[in-house]
């Protein structure tokens, strides 16, 4: 088998209704979708995104940069594929943009792979599960009053969900409590309550407000400094009594290294596309195994389950919906947990009716 062609989209996804964080408002996803065609007809696909589309052509133009190492390659040599590309990339720097397009198309590869193997992914590298927990992270913005909160909340519990991620970062701190208390007191003690200041505060804030949170019995504390404040996040951690979960804004196991070596995480929270595709992945959750330190993946739900199903290390997978309409596949929770697809592959097949009537140019 040969790969013959590397072909991508520019797709522009409507969200329901918009999303803020402390530091984001984003309205749409533009996603680039990949497809790696071969000389047999099996076709590996995946894809990387962009929060309001910014920069979908600069993915999807360092994706086409890398197409060469790929073409009229046997799609088996998957690590000496992303070797290449690796390399190639030093002179413009082996983080950002060029990471993303290293992930874009080695997830791809492996989507290939396990439809050549007619296998599942997660069986393919080794199975260690066939469901995992998930947390619903599709709401409870910053934005969102305490009764749009707790109606959210009450939706995800219909859906299935008995884990949730709240997010923090209120310019009165006192809000942030209100707001986790009452989520608390309407969904009980039996739904799991996560939070996530997304970077937005100092040390001394993050460790008063979570101070505050304990008595809510809350999951994790993720981002409460900025991301590269590694000091500020061991200091927090070392200070609260509700675990530190980060990771998802640093780039291959090398950034997952120094973050482990500080001390400065619970839960390490690689994200596949910062990380460089499932071949990185893999690797970072080995070396979190070895700091006996769980991994919970970020975001990209349908691909990250071949991880979840395989690396004995992860606790979980966030869930989000916005990439469900590009997929003919539909995830569904069942008291809190995700089934892992059967089928070859990713298990998640591209819809091209949708995407072709969503094209960006």
């Amino acid at each position: 088998m040969k790969i013959t062609n590397i072909e991508t989209l520019k797709v522009e996804i409507p969200l329901q209704k918009p999303l803020i964080t402390a530091i984001h408002k984003t309205e749409t996803v533009g996603v680039v979708v990949v497809r790696i065609e071969t000389d047999t007809g099996l076709v590996g696909e995946n894809y990387v995104f962009t929060l309001n589309k910014d920069r979908l052509v600069v993915f999807e133009a360092m994706i086409r940069s890398l197409s060469p190492f790929l073409i009229g390659q046997n799609p088996v040599y998957v690590e000496k594929i992303w070797s290449d590309m690796w390399n190639d990339c030093n002179p413009v720097g082996q983080k950002g943009i060029s990471i993303s397009a290293i992930s874009a198309l080695d997830t791809a590869l492996w989507d290939l792979l396990g439809k050549q193997a007619n296998m599942p992914l997660y069986q393919l590298f080794g199975a260690c599960r066939d469901k995992v927990k998930t947390y619903a992270s599709s709401g409870l913005w910053l934005s969102a009053s305490i009764d749009e909160l707790i109606e959210e909340a009450h939706g995800f519990i219909d859906q299935g969900f008995r884990s949730m991620k709240l997010r923090l970062g209120k310019e009165n701190p006192k809000e942030d409590v209100a707001r986790a208390s009452a989520l608390r007191d309407a969904i009980g003690d039996d739904i799991e309550i996560l939070t996530d200041a997304n970077q937005s505060l100092t040390p001394r804030k993050a460790i008063s407000l979570a101070r505050q949170l304990e008595s809510l019995n809350i999951g994790w504390l993720e981002e409460p400094v900025p991301a590269h404040d590694l000091t500020g996040h061991a200091r927090v951690l070392d200070a609260i009594n509700i675990p530190v979960a980060s990771g998802e804004t640093d780039y291959t196991r090398f950034g997952m290294k120094n973050i482990l070596d500080s001390g400065a995480v619970d839960v390490l929270m690689p994200d596949l596309q910062r990380i460089g595709g499932l071949s990185e992945y893999r690797k970072t959750a080995a070396l979190a195994s070895a700091y006996n330190i769980p991994i919970s993946t970020h975001i990209f739900t349908e691909q990250s389950l071949s991880i979840a199903g395989s690396c004995a290390n992860c606790i979980s997978v966030e869930h989000v919906d916005w990439f469900a309409p590009i997929y003919q596949e539909k995830i569904q929770i069942n008291d809190g947990y995700i089934a892992i697809p059967q089928s070859p592959g990713l298990g998640f097949n591209f819809d091209y009716d949708y995407i072709n009537s969503h094209l960006w140019t």
